[in-house]
C-alpha cells in the first residue's frame, strides 16, 4: 500500500509528511515534505498546549488544524491510506490516571483525499494499561534492527526518545522510552531571547559562543524522571514552558548570558540522553542513529558523540540520512506503518516498551 504518515510534534513548528510504500516485510520512503504552521495557528496551538485555551477555542482549533493538515496533504501521488498522529496538546503518564489528547479533525483528510484515515493512535494503548508512548518502536525495529548488533535510534524532536534494538544474542531485547528534553527548551529559549525573530539555534551557533554552567546543569540532571525506569514518557508539561520560566529566573540570578543559557540547555539535552543510556540500557550500543530536527544541530550531535565516547569509544553516531531516510521523515513514516497495521487488523504497540498489558490495535478509522 501507499500510505501517508502525518506528524506534528512537541516543538509545534510545523507538520511533517511522509509517503511510504509498505508491504508485509518492507517499507520504503517515496516522498517527504514539511509545512510550517502559519503564525496565528501556531500561537493558538501553543496556547492550547499550555492549558490557556478554553473548550470553545480548543474545539475550533481541532477543526482549523484538521483543515490545515488536509490542505497540505496532496503532493504528486494520492495515498491509499493515511496515518495522522495529530497535535498533542496534553499528555499525562501518571500511573493512576493517564491521559493524552491529540487534536486535528481527521474527517477533512478523509473528505479531501477520499481514502481511510487512521488517527487517535495513543488511546488504545493507554486503555490497555500503557503510557500511549512511544509508538515509533515498530518502525524502528522494521527499518534499523540488525542481527548481532545493538542499535539505538535516538529521535530528537521537541522531546527526545530512544529505541534500543539489542540483537546481539537471543532473545532479542527491545527497549523504547522518552529520554527527556530534545529541542524544545532550546527553541523556546532562543525564540524568547530574539522576540520571535529566530525559532531555533541553527547548528548551535549561539550555544557555541556561551559557556556551560556545570553546577546548574548537574542540578537539572538530578530530576527524578531520568532515574525513573522505563517504560516512561514525558512532554511539555515537564520539560516545557514552566521549566524554562524557572530556568530563566535562576540563570538571571547567576548572571548567565543568553548564550550561556543556550549552551547549558544544549548540554542538558546531550547529557540527559547519555545519562538515560547509562542508567537503563545495560550495555553500550554499537551504533546510535540520530533522527528528528536535533540531528541537524551539529553542535548538539558533536556533544552527544562526546558523551557516548566517554562511555565507550566504540559507539558510532550516525544520522538517518546515512540510511536513506530524511531526519524528519522518521516519525511520520512510523505513523504510516501504524496505519497500515491498523487497516490490516494487526497490533501496533510493543507492550514491553509502553507498559501495556497486551498488544492492541492502535487508532480509529475515519472513512468518507
Amino acid at each position: 500500500m501507499l500510505a501517508l504518515g502525518i506528524m506534528s510534534g512537541t516543538s509545534i513548528d510545523g507538520v511533517d509528511y511522509a509517503l511510504c510504500r509498505i508491504s508485509p516485510r518492507r517499507i520504503q520512503l517515496a516522498d517527504s515534505w514539511q509545512v510550517k504552521f502559519p503564525p496565528l495557528l501556531k500561537r493558538q496551538i501553543h496556547l492550547a498546549a499550555r492549558g490557556e485555551a478554553n473548550s470553545h477555542e480548543v474545539g475550533q482549533l481541532h477543526h482549523d488544524l484538521g483543515r490545515f493538515l488536509a490542505l497540505h496533504a496532496s503532493r504528486r501521488a494520492r495515498p491509499e491510506l493515511v496515518g495522522m498522529h495529530g497535535q498533542t496538546i496534553f499528555h499525562r503518564s501518571d500511573k493512576q490516571a493517564p491521559a493524552t489528547l491529540q487534536i486535528g479533525e481527521p474527517a477533512y483528510l478523509a473528505e479531501s483525499l477520499r481514502v481511510p484515515v487512521i488517527s487517535n493512535f495513543r488511546a488504545a494503548d493507554i486503555a490497555a494499561g500503557g503510557e500511549g508512548a512511544p509508538l515509533a518502536t515498530l518502525f524502528h525495529e522494521r527499518v534499523f534492527g540488525r542481527a548481532r548488533r545493538h542499535v539505538c535510534v535516538q529521535n530528537i524532536g521537541g522531546i527526545g526518545n530512544v529505541t534500543s534494538l539489542n540483537y546481539r544474542k537471543e532473545p532479542r531485547r527491545i527497549l523504547s522510552f522518552d529520554t527527556g528534553p530534545g529541542n524544545l527548551l532550546i527553541d523556546l529559549a532562543i525564540t524568547g531571547f530574539t522576540n520571535g525573530k529566530m525559532r531555533f539555534d541553527r547548528d548551535g551557533c549561539y550555544a557555541r559562543r556561551g559557556a556551560v554552567h556545570e553546577s546548574l546543569l548537574n542540578t537539572w540532571l538530578r530530576a527524578p524522571f531520568f532515574t525513573q525506569a522505563p517504560p516512561k514518557s514525558t512532554g511539555r508539561e515537564q520539560f516545557g514552558e514552566s521549566f524554562l520560566q524557572k530556568t530563566k529566573q535562576h540563570c538571571h540570578r547567576l548572571g548567565l548570558s543568553k548564550n550561556d543559557v543556550l549552551a547549558t540547555l544544549t548540554a542538558f539535552t546531550a547529557q540527559s540522553i547519555a545519562l538515560n543510556y547509562r542508567l537503563h540500557l545495560g550495555t553500550p550500543p554499537d551504533e546510535v542513529i540520530v533522527a528528528g530536527g536535533g540531528a541537524r544541530n551539529l553542535l548538539l550531535r558533536a556533544w552527544l558523540a562526546r558523551e557516548f565516547s566517554a562511555w565507550d569509544r566504540g559507539i558510532k553516531v550516525k544520522a538517518t540520512i546515512d540510511f536513506g531516510w530524511a531526519e524528519q521523515s522518521i516519525e511520520p513514516s512510523a505513523f504510516a506503518l501504524l496505519a497500515y497495521h491498523r487497516w490490516h487488523k494487526l497490533p501496533g504497540n510493543v507492550p514491553g516498551t509502553t507498559g501495556a498489558r497486551r498488544p492492541v490495535l492502535l487508532g480509529q478509522i475515519t472513512e468518507c
